[in-house]
């Protein structure tokens, strides 16, 4: 098995065919099948189907895709580390994002990676929590921000943060002002859990937060009304009139601000935010410039206030 076969299954993979994915690593189509029919006799099994309409990984294909995405990178952050200095790392570094913390971390980070490490390319690639850590785990991404929920076991954590987690609602037709209401009153986690909730599919988000605080307190489980694991549809629904949802206020802070949705904060109700990486795979002088620099980014914007409804915690490093 060779990286030049890796590279042009992946290629096949990603273009889903023969003649694009030639072009794409500057290949003759004949060379291509005929290093991908070596690859295939290697490994016993087809790797794809083909038919009029294009190739498709078959089973096998797509059970080995990611394990040559990993591969493939490692090479990559191998030759990068050689070249790297400590001074002056470089290379690229693929980090991922929950879609809940996108909002609050994405352009940030992305502009100080672009001002403080010039030789770095940052790819950033926003994701749900369980796709997130199925791709740490294979090698496919190098950092995550992940949370906290008993699930990060075996992969390097640095806890950085922490996000009270709202009851996030319609605002309703009050004539009062928002500004002329009584302070809110916080929930108690019973309180906040009786209410038909819309939450993200299990085990994706703070899903697997809320089902573990419920079985802590000794109280039933939430009550989910509907499954959705999109911020996006998640906005739409809610400002529709069609639910409630329990969250930190950050990816919905424009909506709240504006007096669209109405929050309450429910007690012994939180998330940790960690930027994590695989403890297996020996982080790159890029790769480990990047998770320092967002560790201390994303402590600041919570110090600050940028990052609302957050609170920095002492970055405290755990091999798990």
């Amino acid at each position: 098995m060779e990286l030049r076969q890796l590279r042009y299954f992946v290629a096949i993979a990603d273009s889903g065919s023969f003649t694009k994915a030639a072009e794409r690593v500057y290949v003759a189509q004949s060379a291509l099948s005929h290093q991908l029919a070596q690859l295939e006799d290697e490994l016993g099994t087809p790797l794809f189907d083909r038919s009029r309409r294009g190739v498709e990984l078959t089973e096998a294909g797509q059970r080995f895709f990611p394990h040559a995405v990993s591969i493939l990178r490692q090479a990559e952050e191998a030759l990068a580390s050689a070249r790297s200095t400590d001074e002056e790392p470089e290379g690229k570094v693929v980090f991922g994002i929950p879609h809940s913390a996108s909002n609050a971390l994405a352009l940030p980070l992305l502009r100080e990676v672009r001002q403080r490490l010039p030789k770095v390319t940052l790819e950033l690639t926003e994701e749900l929590t369980g796709n997130l850590t199925r791709q740490l785990r294979t090698g496919q991404i190098q950092l995550a921000v992940l949370f906290e929920d008993g699930q990060l076991g075996g992969f390097s954590v640095t806890r950085v943060l922490s996000e009270q987690l709202h009851l996030i609602e319609p605002e309703d037709a009050s004539p009062t002002p928002a500004k002329g209401r009584p302070p809110v009153r916080p929930l108690s986690l019973r309180q906040a859990l009786s209410r038909p909730l819309i939450l993200p599919a299990s085990p994706h988000g703070v899903r697997p937060i809320i089902e573990a605080a419920a079985a802590m307190a000794g109280l039933p489980p939430p009550r989910v009304e509907a499954d959705i694991s999109s911020i996006s549809i998640l906005r739409t629904t809610l400002l529709a009139g069609m639910g409630r949802t329990l969250l930190p206020v950050m990816p919905l802070l424009p909506e709240i601000q504006a007096g669209l949705l109405r929050v309450t904060p429910v007690t012994r109700l939180d998330r940790t935010l960690a930027v994590c990486s695989s403890a297996q795979i020996p982080r790159s002088p890029a790769c480990q410039a990047v998770a320092e620099l967002a560790v201390a980014l994303m402590q600041r914007l919570s110090s600050s206030g940028e990052w609302s409804g957050s609170r920095p915690l002492t970055a405290a490093k755990a091999h798990d």
